[in-house]
């Protein structure tokens, strides 16, 4: 599958503009990480490979999203147009509850980066510019530790998911903003797919 080709999914799919934002968001730092990673251009396991695992893990969720059926409908239907099973082992390992292990690199870095997207997004609505640009590492750290804020984001799996990559909290932090920011014309105020 094509990165035009999963865009054909997601507009079938997903008429949420903050869900279609989020599944960008994902995208932009999926690549981001392919390309740090040096993937090659083309191949099972590719930078684009890595874009349309990150636009694509959360295709269901708007039609599915009770943990009986998330993200289990969208990895059928992505097993039916006949995807790697590293995409949707990842797409699989993203939800804890799936009982599917993150073992590679595709798998623990989108679980790394999605509930963090969506934590630093949730982060740059409350600055007066609402611009991922507006964010700093330390308003991230400081959001984290309010419980109040962005209740529906897991810490838990922010934490877990760095601990899976064994990476350093600010550094990753760091890496996902920056890869936000530098990507924040793609999902921010065009949600052309």
């Amino acid at each position: 599958m094509t990165r035009a080709e999963a865009a054909v999914l997601v507009k079938e799919w997903v008429q949420a503009e903050s869900l279609r934002r989020h599944l960008l968001t994902v995208e932009c730092v999926m690549e981001a990480a392919a390309r740090q990673a040096s993937l090659p251009e083309t191949g099972p396991d590719s930078v684009e490979a890595w874009r349309c695992v990150g636009l694509l893990h959360d295709l269901d969720y708007e039609r599915h999203p009770t943990r009986e059926e998330h993200p289990f409908k969208c990895v059928e239907l992505l097993k039916a147009k006949g995807v790697p099973a590293a995409w949707t082992d990842a797409i699989l390992g993203h939800a804890t509850y799936s009982g599917v292990p993150r073992e590679s690199a595709l798998a623990k870095t989108l679980f790394a980066v999605d509930e963090l997207c969506g934590f630093m997004t949730a982060v740059a609505l409350v600055r007066p510019s609402k611009l991922i640009a507006d964010v700093e590492v330390k308003s991230v750290e400081k959001k984290l530790k309010s419980k109040g804020f962005a209740q529906g984001c897991s810490r838990e799996d922010i934490a877990l998911g760095i601990a899976d990559l064994g990476a350093e909290p600010k550094a990753h932090f760091a890496f996902v903003l920056k890869a936000l920011q530098d990507s924040a014309p793609r999902w921010e105020s065009s949600l052309d797919l």
